[in-house]
């Protein structure tokens, strides 16, 4: 590339996810402990909050986009958490089974769930290199 022609990545905007009902989307992952950034139902968006950060996750309908369990090759969206256990319990207290987890990772423990749509979130901690973690 030349250098008009280049450009910086600054950080992440936000991340996309489709799902098929926004309504049942936005309840899904509210269960799941996220929070509601704004939604926008005339334009099919919603926006989960990610920690103090202003990016956050995108839940997009579209049209025709049927539930379909889980598993497939999937990019998957992982936010940090304190703790990944307390996490998976919280998950499965309010009915939101785990897909995967908790299982062990390079930086402590990771629990996977995914939503009607086959969207896959893991919430992941620093436990075992905690001077990595936002908290630390």
């Amino acid at each position: 590339m030349s250098d008009d022609e280049s450009y910086e990545l600054l950080g992440f905007d936000n991340v996309l996810l489709p799902v098929g009902d926004l309504g049942e989307a936005v309840e899904f992952y509210e269960r799941a402990g996220f929070e509601v950034g704004f939604r926008f139902d005339e334009g099919g968006i919603a926006l989960l909050k990610a920690g103090k950060e202003t990016p956050g996750i995108l839940l997009r309908h579209e049209d025709g986009f049927g539930h379909r369990p889980p598993p497939w090759p999937s990019p998957r969206v992982w936010l940090e958490v304190p703790d990944a256990k307390a996490a998976a319990r919280a998950l499965t207290d309010a009915g939101v089974e785990p897909y995967d987890g908790p299982f062990s990772s390079a930086t402590g423990w990771t629990v996977e769930f995914a939503d009607p749509w086959g969207n896959v979130v893991g919430l992941t901690d620093y436990r075992k290199r905690p001077q990595l973690a936002r908290r630390a």
